[in-house]
């Protein structure tokens, strides 16, 4: 079975194979207990870890007395399993297992395969058997160059999945910032694409000079009227809040809520008026797929059984939503500050920024909003739909975008750096020169 760890480090089981007459685990939910920290970190040191026969009985160890320190058996093939571990299999009716652990890279910066810095575990390939089995060491050997071009392929596959997740929230901004510069601050919830396309949620209202425009799943107005109020009692100091369980995040009212709204972020607009999203509990999120759960069963406390994990998963969530990624929270940051720039006159106080809760957490986090309009300017001009340049006060090209590019033939690495009027016709030259100029004073150029 593949096993897949998720941001909050609860595994599920994303792909299997077995015999017919063996009970399935596809879609079973663990929560991060099961596998504790001290586990992943070897997983981490030994990509490959075989236990041959989880009952046989350990063997002590002698150690001469004379050692400072005792012996490590960490790195060693022969490291016996855990008791509770061994139990944990046998109550599965795996004897022996092979586990191989895939890390991808932890950023974007290259490293080398053999650093652990800038590595994490994103999950573990598991082969259960059961009866005893030895896996030689060639064949251990294989199998761990195998999970190593594995590793490769699911960094790829993550790498991209973000870029076209990235790439999307741009399109959908992009979109958004048209709809803004003829109907602010409504078009974004009264057209189409609208706000509940920028990020993935269930629900989006807009709280607006005391009117309301609700999207999908969302609190009643009354409620959204009771949230804002509550965020600017209560996190004044800030402009905006994520959490994924408004319960732990002492939002009065939230058991009210029930399921429908467990995770919200808000962005205050003006000194008053808020762009809120919700999602709904995690457990609606959850494939089940071969899993077979009856709510009745009983649990029996003194064993270990991988479906008594499951039920324990699903009180874990049953208040709380997907948490909100970081490229999600830029990106709903990114349009609060262009709505913020088309109310300008209607904010009192723009020096702050939003309160990341995770569960609790209202610590406040002050970032450079300069630096960060600059950054969603850049990005909204290289994914525009039109040919965009720019031109620096000496009339060399300090941007170039994809389309402009395309149009030209001409790389944006042979065009940054290079005179404007190289580029243009002879008869044309006194015509952009003019032009720039102009753009230079802040005066309209004849055309």
């Amino acid at each position: 079975m593949v096993y897949k760890f998720h941001e909050d480090e609860h595994g599920e089981v994303v792909a299997e194979c077995c015999r017919p007459d063996l009970e399935p685990y596809l879609g079973l939910h663990y929560p991060a207990t099961d596998i504790p920290q001290a586990s992943r970190f070897l997983f981490m040191k030994n990509k490959v870890r075989m236990i041959c026969d989880c009952l046989a009985p350990p063997v002590k160890v002698m150690q001469d007395k004379g050692l400072s320190q005792s012996l490590s058996l960490c790195g060693s093939t022969l490291r016996a399993a855990h008791g509770c571990h061994a139990q944990y299999m046998a109550n599965m009716g795996s004897l022996a297992s092979l586990v191989m652990s895939v890390t991808i890279n932890e950023d974007d910066d290259e490293m080398d395969s053999d650093q652990q810095k800038g590595r994490k575990l994103w999950g573990l390939v598991v082969c259960h058997h059961t009866t005893s089995r030895f896996v030689p060491f060639p064949l251990r050997y294989a199998c761990e160059f195998l999970i190593q071009v594995f590793g490769v392929q699911i960094n790829k596959e993550v790498e991209l999945a973000a870029q076209l997740r990235e790439k999307h929230i741009l399109r959908t901004q992009t979109v958004l910032c048209d709809m803004l510069l003829r109907d602010a601050p409504v078009g974004i919830v009264n057209q189409s694409p609208n706000v509940m396309d920028l990020v993935r949620c269930d629900g989006a209202a807009l709280y607006y000079k005391n009117k309301f425009w609700l999207l999908g799943v969302t609190p009643t107005e009354a409620q959204i009227r009771d949230l804002a109020e509550w965020l600017l009692e209560d996190h004044n100091g800030s402009t905006g809040l994520s959490t994924d369980s408004l319960m732990e995040a002492g939002v009065p009212g939230a058991a009210i809520l029930g399921d429908a709204v467990c995770g919200m972020a808000a962005v205050k607009i003006t000194s008053k008026d808020f762009v809120f999203w919700f999602r709904s509990h995690t457990a609606k999120e959850i494939k089940w797929g071969g899993a077979k759960h009856d709510p009745d069963d009983k649990d029996d406390g003194r064993k270990m059984h991988p479906r008594s994990s499951f039920k324990v998963f699903l009180e874990v969530v049953k208040r709380r939503s997907l948490p909100w990624e970081d490229v999600e929270m830029d990106a709903i940051h990114s349009l609060q500050l262009i709505l913020r720039g088309s109310l300008q006159d209607e904010i009192v106080d723009d020096s702050k920024m939003i309160v990341n809760v995770p569960f609790v957490d209202t610590s406040i986090e002050r970032v450079d909003e300069l630096r960060i309009v600059t950054n969603e300017m850049v990005r909204l001009i290289e994914t525009a739909s039109v040919p965009v340049l720019a031109v620096g006060a000496s009339g060399n090209i300090n941007g170039w975008n994809t389309k402009v590019a395309e149009l030209t033939g001409l790389a944006v690495q042979q065009a940054i750096g290079m005179l404007l009027v190289d580029l243009v016709v002879d008869d044309s030259i006194d015509v952009v020169k003019n032009m720039l100029s102009s753009a230079l004073q802040e005066t309209e150029a004849d055309e």
